[in-house]
């Protein structure tokens, strides 16, 4: 993983009424460090609908968690100075399989719904959004530039050395 990144699951406690979930814990040391979630955000996404690509140069972290549906999150580290420069990170998280996926902003990151359904994403920053002076960059979900030198650490993927695609099909 692009260091930063982390993927946490999140346990599900189930009975026969259904199931209980803790989303997220200040004492989750390992997963928000000395951050502090200031704002919550829900996002609602129609079936195959792409929300990338976007960073963050002021020191936003955010942290996803898929609550209908599923997702492919992406993030790509273009920063020449970094040991995993080049590197592209594809993460899948559902309403299924409960996770939080902690994003530093500086990394360039978006999401793909995937699946039938659609998505609600539910997702916490560690900076207030400023709507006079907003911390965000973007660049088109399908720029051509964004080229991996590895996906997931692996530079032998059939993926890498290409232009993302993020209607590439797992089963090509």
């Amino acid at each position: 993983m692009i260091e930063g990144i982390i993927v946490k699951e999140i346990k599900k406690f189930v009975d026969e009424r259904g199931f209980f979930s803790e989303l997220f814990r200040k004492d989750w040391d390992n997963l928000i460090f000395n951050e502090e979630i200031v704002q919550l955000n829900l996002s609602y996404s129609y079936p195959n609908i792409i929300r990338a690509w976007h960073r963050h140069l002021r020191g936003q972290v955010d942290f996803f968690i898929c609550l209908t549906g599923a997702i492919k999150v992406c993030a790509y580290d273009d920063r020449e100075d970094s040991k995993t420069f080049g590197e592209l990170d594809e993460i899948v998280i559902s309403e299924e399989v409960l996770k939080v996926v902690r994003i530093p902003g500086i990394l360039w990151h978006g999401y793909k719904a995937i699946g039938s359904k659609p998505v609600k994403m539910l997702y916490g920053v560690n900076k207030l959004y400023i709507y006079d002076d907003p911390d965000e960059e973007r660049r088109a979900w399908d720029d051509t530039s964004i080229i991996p030198k590895s996906i997931n650490g692996n530079p032998q993927d059939s993926k890498v050395g290409k232009s993302w695609d993020w209607n590439y099909s797992p089963n090509k």
